[in-house]
């Protein structure tokens, strides 16, 4: 999807400001369309992405009321004014001074940030059009109602926030009609369309296989909107309704129709993952993180004795663990992956769980408050995998090191976290300036 920008010009423009569109519209042809320009203080198009200044002028000294008017529009105002995709030395000055005036313009430091900033106005495009369907009945009354029920995500004003803020559309279902949907679909059918994957499994069940693929079938078959991009299912409270997890299901419709999914119907996750895998195409996942500065209240929930007595400086790991393993991941993002039975008592015994593992190595966390106005961020390092025996919630966990373990505590939102390969933080930053996000930085 290509984004628009609408060029506007001050009064004392000279031949540069041409150059400068030209020049644009060449090296953005694949991810932008330049508007036709107008003068600072028209009104831009409805349709228009963004204000684009493609040259920065000393008028922009006496024209803060035409530079206020696109700024209280909500529209981002990205400043390209040099031959090379930038903006230029000079356009610091007028810069620091409309933030003295509470106004922000977004300055890419090179052609491939202004080609990110593009695919992140896309992003902000798709999502006022977009859905994410939940699959639920009485959320927080189901297994565990003592965890479930302190959850903000299930709320109309988390629903109503995520509306307000990005458009999205939060469609609710029952997983009790979408279980017998699941349960009467034939083992032939289940059977036909197993053959069609090839992914590993270890020590499930054929009726756990089977079990598995029909909630797949299930969900595919319920895609009757080409709105919705992503779902999640009320999958542990709600237990109780279903025959399996859907953990596989949300593997294969992530590789096959790109559908972002959610554990135990979060939609804050779910909008979290959405915005950020869409706007950096970088792998992400969800999982429970579990600091060793909580020792026991960590511990007991796992049902693990103790915290890894190989890790130095403790206080500044977490354990990553959900549902019994890693976290729920698409297999294309690890470098393992198979399909085991359940660990958690409370899923029926057919049910399964992926044992994953991400590359080790540098990883990036993130998180949308409930505001949705804010995103906590920060960097750490995956130092490697931890494995407990079969009386412990945790077989094979993850062992991160963040920056400070005590902030971390202070700092971080949820439970539920995001975790992408690489550093991403400084493109998240980008982000933030698009939708108007503060970043809370560890």
């Amino acid at each position: 999807m290509k984004v628009r920008l609408a060029p506007v010009y001050f009064p004392s423009r000279d031949d540069q400001f041409q150059k400068q569109i030209d020049f644009l519209k060449r090296e953005l042809s694949e991810f932008a369309e330049i508007l036709p320009a107008l003068p600072l203080g028209a009104d831009l198009p409805q349709d228009a992405d963004a204000a684009l200044f493609p040259q920065i002028l000393g008028d922009a000294y006496t024209m803060v009321d035409e530079i206020r008017k696109i700024s209280d529009s909500g529209l981002p105002m990205l400043v390209i004014t040099s031959a090379y995709g930038t903006f230029s030395m000079w356009d610091w000055e007028i810069n620091n001074f409309l933030k003295s005036k509470g106004m922000q313009l977004i300055m890419p430091h090179n052609l491939e940030t202004s080609i990110k900033l593009c695919r992140i106005l896309a992003v902000k495009r798709e999502m006022k059009k977009t859905k994410f369907r939940v699959y639920q009945d009485n959320p927080g009354e189901g297994m565990q109602p003592w965890i479930f029920k302190c959850f903000y995500w299930w709320g109309d004003e988390c629903t109503d926030k995520i509306k307000n803020k990005f458009g999205v559309e939060i469609e609710k279902k029952s997983f009790r009609e979408l279980s017998q949907k699941a349960m009467a679909v034939s083992d032939a059918d289940a059977k036909a369309e197993w053959k069609k994957w090839d992914f590993p499994t270890s020590g499930l069940s054929d009726t756990a296989v089977s079990n598995a693929v029909k909630i797949f079938l299930a969900l595919e078959r319920d895609m009757d909107d080409d709105a919705v991009k992503g779902m999640g299912i009320n999958c542990l409270n709600e237990s109780a309704l279903s025959n399996t997890t859907p953990c596989l299901a949300w593997n294969m419709l992530y590789e096959k129709y790109g559908m972002m999914w959610a554990c135990e119907a979060d939609t804050v996750t779910l909008t979290t993952e959405y915005l950020l895998h869409k706007a950096l195409d970088t792998p992400i996942m969800m999982t429970n993180i579990y600091p060793f500065l909580m020792d026991k209240a960590a511990t007991a929930h796992e049902k693990i004795p103790g915290l890894p007595e190989f890790v130095h400086d403790w206080e500044d790991h977490v354990l990553l663990a959900h549902c019994g393993y890693f976290g729920l991941v698409p297999r294309s993002f690890c470098s393992s992956w198979t399909c085991r039975p359940p660990v958690l008592e409370i899923v029926n015994k057919d049910s399964h769980m992926f044992d994953a593992r991400y590359p080790e190595g540098p990883l990036t966390l993130a998180k949308l408050d409930a505001s949705m106005d804010r995103m906590f961020v920060t960097e750490g390092d995956l130092e490697g995998y931890i494995q407990y025996d079969d009386t412990s919630d945790c077989r094979n966990g993850g062992v991160l090191k963040v920056k400070d373990g005590y902030k971390f505590l202070d700092m971080v939102y949820s439970h539920h976290l995001l975790f992408m390969t690489g550093k991403q933080q400084r493109d998240i930053s980008l982000v933030g300036k698009i939708f108007n996000i503060e970043l809370d930085v560890l």
